[in-house]
Order: C-alpha cells, then structure tokens, then sequence
C-alpha cells in the first residue's frame, strides 16, 4: 500500500521591519524626486519685481510639466502640452546665471515685436494693459534712451525665446535689461499660493556669532506667527 505524500513549498523568509522601512523609504524618495523634478515643485519668492502679484514671503506651487519637463538625470524633455504665451508667470533659469531662479511673466513670444513708450507696453502695436495687480511706482519717465525702464525698442523676439518682464515695472530685472529669455531656460508656470510669509524688521537675525540667535529668532516668530501669516494668500491662484 502506497501513500500519497504531499509536497510543501519551503517557507518563504519574512523581510524584517527593517528592511521593509528601507525599502518603502526608498520607493517614497524616487517618487517625491520625481515629482519634483517633472511635475511640481515648490518656491519661493525672494524680491518684489512681480509685486504685487507676488510679495516677497509668498511660497508657491510650479506646475512644470505644462511646458515639458526634464527628465531627472537625462538631458531630455518630455513634450510639451502647450508653450509658454503672453500673460502666463513663468519660472526659469536665469540666463546670466543657469543656477539662480527667476520669476517673470512673459509678455511676448518669438516672432512678436515689443516696444514700451512712456512706460506703456505695445506688442504688434497693440496696447497691452498692465497686469491687475501690477504697479508702476515712479511717475517720472527716464529720458535716457540708454535706459530701457520706461522706453525700449521696437524688439522683434527671436525664433527660440520669450520676453519677460516684472509686474513690478521700475523695479524689475527683465528682457529690457539681460535680454529674451532662451525657451530651453523654462522651468515651470506658476499655480498657486500654498503659503505666505510676512517679513518682520523686528524678528532677531540669525548669526554664526550669536548661539542664541537660533531659538531667539524660532521663539520670537512662534509668538508672532498669527501676525506673520498672510491667511487671505493661502491657497491664491497665481493669474
């Protein structure tokens, strides 16, 4: 008499919390890179050329796969859903400097002729109104024509690149200064406002020589941080 001997697989070796942790930390961090990298990343606005559209404090969300993302690690780009047109606020490269952000709206695209007179901005020869929240902060015109402020052009936009300019008008470092802005030089366009910042002349300054200018300026701004808050910002979509 046989009897029928039931074969079991050998059991599989369970994968310690350890690992477990490790690995999903892993699969977490690629993601998160790859986010940042190709779809949306956060930042935040240093200077007041965009005021006051955008104020100093005002941290932000970039869509950057709208005008096709990099690649991490590759130099290639994904495709483009659409380019970058008049009115949209654009992050990029600065062109002086590859390794510093910039944040400009783009005013005209490759083939349009820009001129400003009088401080007015004219492209094809239309009027362009100025931005809803931008600003003009200096009545006077600059007669100098080697001054671009208040009087550029006529400029024909090259095949490849933007013109960009602050909606902070005389206080901003644009095309009329550095020049049009090459398309490959395009981060991302702006969305939404997920935070916003108010400066403090008042709060401690954080210094090497100083040890306790660190908890000074972490408790100073725990105490003020109803009134450091722009509430009304959060959440601003980015026109």
């Amino acid at each position: 008499m046989h009897t029928n001997l039931k074969t079991q697989n050998p059991p599989k070796r369970k994968k310690s919390i350890v690992r477990e942790y490790v690995e999903s930390f892993a699969v977490a961090l690629i993601l998160a890179l790859i986010i940042k990298c190709s779809v949306v990343e956060a930042y935040k606005i240093p200077s007041g050329s965009m005021e006051d559209t955008l104020l100093i404090g005002d941290f932000l969300l970039a869509n950057k796969f709208i005008y096709g993302s990099k690649v991490p690690l590759l130099p290639i780009r994904l495709p483009a859903l659409r380019e970058p047109k008049p009115g949209d606020i654009v992050i990029f490269k600065y062109p002086r400097d590859p390794k510093v952000n910039y944040i400009k709206r783009c005013v005209a695209v490759e083939g349009q002729t820009v001129e400003i007179k009088n401080k007015v901005l004219y492209v094809d020869g239309k009027k362009i109104p100025d931005p809803p929240l931008g600003k003009h902060t200096d009545s006077f015109i600059r007669p100098n024509v080697r001054d671009p402020r208040d009087n550029f052009g006529p400029y024909k936009v090259p095949q490849g690149y933007l013109f960009m300019m602050g909606d902070n008008r005389d206080n901003s470092a644009d095309s009329r200064y550095w020049g049009p802005l090459p398309r490959e030089l395009v981060v991302g366009k702006a969305m939404i406002i997920h935070w916003s910042w108010d400066s403090d002349p008042n709060a401690p300054v954080v210094t090497r020589e100083d040890l306790l200018s660190i908890p000074k300026n972490v408790f100073y701004n725990i105490i003020h941080f109803p009134k450091r808050v722009r509430w009304n910002r959060i959440g601003d979509i980015i026109r």
